[in-house]
């Protein structure tokens, strides 16, 4: 792949953010995806980085074998596949141009969402939690991790709607997205977004994979979470607003 220095630096520290994502901090990988987007082909950043996913879940659903709901995995499940679908056949239809922007846009509504639920509303503030919730939620992320492998904020807006405990919080998400991550590759690889060289970059990424997910179990009881999750949704609004131009 054609990179410099600087794009395999950015690839690399993705590569720790989402191996820190996914066992010990959600929402920081919604800071990845703009910036892959802004050091390499905007479709073939989504293939690239579904291959870096795939691989960090083997670590998360490692640590967290125990911690998962699987009530709340499988509420989510078939809307979450119809979404896939649906994202698929929006990835046909949109060319590389066309896409950036469409990231961009989708991590900012995300972000909106979350500091809505967050900042503007409180913590404390109802939820719906019927079955209609769980379709549209499901349904929301399967498209936008189809299209963007930007669904991160959509599930943290489920599970906080649950009121799962901080360890069984970040286990179901992390068994979650393991499933919903697998069903996106033959899909993703009949788009020509994973190739045998994607795969082959993301095999390099490996130890940075690792050095994330130790890291992410080490911040998990001790990182403070409001503090950080401001600083994280600012970063990524940031390189959000810079793939709309």
């Amino acid at each position: 792949m054609d990179l410099d220095l600087f794009g395999w630096i950015v690839i690399a520290v993705c590569a720790v953010m989402v191996g820190t994502t996914k066992t010990g901090i959600p929402g920081l990988g919604i800071l990845v995806v703009p910036l892959m987007a802004l050091v390499l082909p905007t479709r073939q950043s989504t293939g690239i980085l579904l291959g870096i996913l795939v691989l960090a879940d083997l670590f998360a659903i490692t640590y967290h074998r125990r911690n998962a709901r699987w009530g709340h995995v499988l509420r989510l499940l078939p809307a979450a596949l119809a979404g896939i679908v649906a994202g698929y056949f929006g990835l046909k239809f949109v060319n590389d141009q066309q896409l950036k922007p469409i990231i961009g846009g989708i991590v900012l509504v995300m972000l909106g969402v979350s500091y809505w639920r967050n900042r503007a509303r409180g913590e404390d503030t109802p939820v719906p939690t019927q079955w209609w919730f769980a379709v549209a939620l499901g349904f929301m992320a399967g498209i936008t991790t189809m299209m963007a492998n930007a669904a991160g904020p959509v599930m943290i807006i489920y599970l906080l709607a649950m009121r799962l405990p901080k360890v069984e919080f970040v286990g179901t998400g992390a068994w979650f997205f393991f499933v919903v991550n697998w069903l996106k590759v033959p899909f993703s690889a009949n788009l020509d977004l994973m190739t045998a060289e994607s795969v082959k970059l993301n095999l390099m990424m490996l130890p940075f994979i690792a050095i994330g997910a130790v890291a992410g179990i080490f911040l998990l009881k001790r990182i403070p979470q409001k503090a950080f999750n401001v600083i994280v949704q600012i970063l990524a609004a940031a390189a959000a607003i810079k793939l709309l131009f």
